[in-house]
């Protein structure tokens, strides 16, 4: 999972994002209002940390940036302003949540993980296509109730395609989700190609009713379909 922080301060954008990538999520930053806009201008994210106080602008502005763009980040606002005046206008801008700096790591990180149970998983814990179900969390796939060994970049990329069954899968979109922002500017995907064609025989050789088919020209399709 992919999630873009927005956050001035250098020692706690630090902190955050050395504790996420330790959870294995892709972590991209961001230090000001116009680096942000960019970014969220130019790529995709699971989920935005945002700081409402930035240089530059205000994170508020990005929230409204994002409606118009009609684009479905999760956000959840990391703020020193405790006020219900703040809250209020943070969620009512199209925040998903709030938290009030300072706060606990184990907490953020809840937070992250129900966001995107919700919105994602409809609430559960699982998600489950074929005969594949997968614990996001736990990093642990299941085919048939039995477990599936997959290294970190092949388990991110099941992932990927568990949410996005049955339609047409961007290649340059997974890459940018599964590695991270600029891989569009690299020569070839050719090491993507490689760890897709790992996972594509993993699934067949356990047994996999769902397929990953190449579509010629656009990227992928994730079906049960022959």
């Amino acid at each position: 999972m992919k999630i873009l922080l927005i956050e001035d301060e250098l020692e706690l954008r630090s902190l955050i994002a050395e504790s996420l990538r330790k959870e294995r999520y892709v972590v991209e930053e961001a230090i000001d209002y116009k680096e942000a806009l960019l970014k969220i201008e130019t790529y995709k994210y699971d989920c935005i940390l945002l700081d409402i106080t930035l240089p530059g602008g205000s994170g508020l502005d990005l929230l409204n940036h994002l409606k118009e763009m009609h684009k479905k980040e999760n956000v959840i606002i990391i703020s020193a302003r405790d006020s219900l005046e703040d809250k209020i206008a943070g969620l009512e801008s199209g925040a998903d949540d709030y938290l009030t700096k300072p706060f606990h790591l184990a907490e953020l990180s809840a937070r992250i993980r129900s966001v995107l149970r919700r919105t994602q998983q409809e609430g559960e814990n699982k998600i489950c296509f074929g005969n594949i179900t997968i614990y996001p969390t736990d990093y642990k796939a299941l085919i048939d109730g039995q477990p599936l060994s997959l290294n970190r970049k092949e388990f991110v990329i099941l992932h990927y395609i568990m949410n996005r069954t049955d339609r047409l899968i961007d290649k340059v979109q997974m890459a940018e989700h599964v590695w991270g922002d600029h891989i569009d500017q690299s020569d070839n995907y050719d090491f993507i190609y490689a760890q897709i064609k790992n996972l594509r025989k993993k699934l067949k050789d356990a047994g996999a009713t769902p397929e990953l088919k190449a579509i010629y020209g656009v990227g992928y399709k994730f079906t049960l379909e022959n």
